[in-house]
């Protein structure tokens, strides 16, 4: 394999990592987001379709980046893993690094929510509901980011 073909192979990996990334990011915030509103509805808090709109954009924004830290740092060592068991099953390409990806999210949130000041950093978290909600974007973005790296064979 030429260095040219090794460097291109790095490059579409990192872009599809970086589009899980941000699939897992936005999939996690729009959660996050609703779980809260809902819970306000709950109180009987009249919340128009327009500010549900206008609240899941501005945290997006706002929560959004603080979030993929998260996500990432749930990622690295996951993936490390489903990595070096690819090696041994690599039939279980997709399976291995979705579920690297949902487990590694929920241990990293349970790890920041143990080492934050406040009960939890992210209220949606707080119930199993939303964990798993949360959750499962990131292993549906981590079977994406399997599917998108995988090697595809050649038609000759």
């Amino acid at each position: 394999m030429s260095r040219t073909t090794r460097t291109a192979g790095w490059g579409r990996r990192i872009a599809a990592f970086l589009a899980a990334l941000l699939l897992a990011t936005a999939w996690g915030s729009v959660v996050q987001t609703q779980f809260n509103l809902q819970a306000l509805v709950a109180l009987d808090v009249d919340i128009p379709l327009q500010v549900r709109g206008a609240t899941t954009l501005q945290d997006l924004a706002g929560f959004g980046p603080a979030y993929a830290g998260v996500v990432l740092a749930a990622w690295l060592p996951a993936f490390l893993v489903a990595a070096l068991l690819v090696r041994a099953w690599p039939q279980a390409r997709v399976p291995l690094y979705a579920l690297a990806a949902g487990v590694g999210l929920i241990a990293a949130v349970r790890v920041v929510d143990a080492v934050a000041p406040m009960p939890v950093l992210i209220d949606a978290t707080r119930g199993i509901g939303g964990l798993l909600s949360m959750a499962l974007g990131s292993l549906l973005a981590g079977a994406a980011f399997a599917w998108w790296t995988r090697r595809r064979r050649s038609r000759h």
